[in-house]
């Protein structure tokens, strides 16, 4: 999955790529070879997370990052913290220190919820 986030990444930072822009993106950014990058191109278009656009093979996302994010946080919640949201924050605030801002944030995002 980490490969194939490193591919969605670019195409969410850069829109749509062809195929070889994006092998080139990538060998720069992460050394990988032509045949890796379409070998995970290959397998985020039969996820159908990657629609793969004729002429010139050209990726488009189907899915966004916030989607996936989404999508994360949810099996994670659900993996780790028995689906309890409330525990996966609890947890994860007495370990780290928030500043301020952080706080102030945080707060406000909680009034927008009631």
């Amino acid at each position: 999955f980490e490969s194939e986030l490193k591919v969605m990444e670019v195409l969410w930072e850069q829109g749509d790529l062809t195929a070889g822009q994006l092998s080139k993106e990538l060998a720069h950014r992460t050394g990988w070879n032509r045949n890796t990058t379409y070998t995970i191109i290959k397998k985020l278009v039969e996820k159908g997370v990657l629609e793969r656009i004729e002429p010139n093979f050209t990726c488009h996302p189907l899915i966004s990052r916030s989607q996936v994010q989404q999508e994360e946080a949810d099996s994670l919640v659900n993996r780790l913290f028995d689906g309890s949201a409330e525990l996966l924050i609890c947890t994860y605030l007495t370990e780290k220190k928030l500043n301020k801002e952080e706080i102030i944030r945080l707060k406000q995002l909680i009034e927008t919820l009631n």
